[in-house]
């Protein structure tokens, strides 16, 4: 069966290293490892609430990759604004697409 979350996180944690692979380049290594850190974070939480004893575990995990994305965010805004930083558009466009089914994810799994 297909996870959706699963698979996006993932591919968007890969994304995320080859973004930050170019932020190093051009020395930004501060932004650069704030943004590897929580991009990849998000993943990391979903991975490990595939295998939560609880639905409530469950839920905590993912609400801590929603958190996760939304520092993501913020560091991917400040590279968007920064005229002396890259920037991917697609990047912002693929975490939106997380949020949302992590938003989605979350909801179902408090009305249950």
């Amino acid at each position: 069966m297909r996870n959706e979350i699963l698979e996006l996180s993932i591919e968007f944690a890969l994304d995320i290293i080859v973004f930050t692979e170019l932020l190093e380049e051009k020395r930004k290594y501060v932004i650069a490892n704030q943004l590897l850190k929580s991009g990849t974070s998000i993943g990391a939480n979903v991975h490990e609430a595939q295998n939560c004893e609880s639905n409530a575990d469950f839920t905590h995990k993912l609400k801590i990759a929603a958190k996760e994305a939304s520092e993501t965010e913020y560091w991917l805004i400040l590279c968007e604004k920064s005229p002396s930083y890259p920037f991917n558009p697609e990047l912002k466009t693929k975490l939106l697409s997380i949020k949302k089914l992590l938003s989605s994810i979350i909801s179902k799994m408090k009305s249950k």
